[in-house]
């Protein structure tokens, strides 16, 4: 194993366990999430869209169905990127030791 692998694999076998708790996870997803529906709030309320500004004054049910979408938006892409990253470095974690092992 190069120098890389093995730093990496000693951390990642160290901090797998802490990983997968719901806290560490909020901290790897949350930026990007927030990111992504500031830029949905951005857009909406830019008026860019003429029509779709007129709908949006016309009925204020609307803004609550776009702050249900925006959360909605927040936990999925939160939940799905701390997933990801957590198994993709446990693939890598996995290789390693294979590769250990022989």
């Amino acid at each position: 194993m190069t120098k890389e692998e093995e730093e990496f694999y000693n951390y990642w076998d160290v901090a797998r366990l802490k990983k997968k708790k719901f806290l560490r996870k909020l901290s790897i997803g949350l930026p990007l999430a927030v990111l992504i529906s500031v830029a949905v709030l951005v857009n909406v309320f830019s008026g860019w869209y003429h029509k779709a500004d007129v709908a949006l004054r016309s009925n204020a049910s609307l803004m609550i169905v776009i702050l249900l979408a925006i959360i909605g938006i927040v936990i999925f892409i939160t939940i799905f990127s701390s997933h990801h990253r957590w198994d993709r470095n446990e693939s890598v974690y996995r290789e390693l030791k294979e590769k250990y092992n022989k």
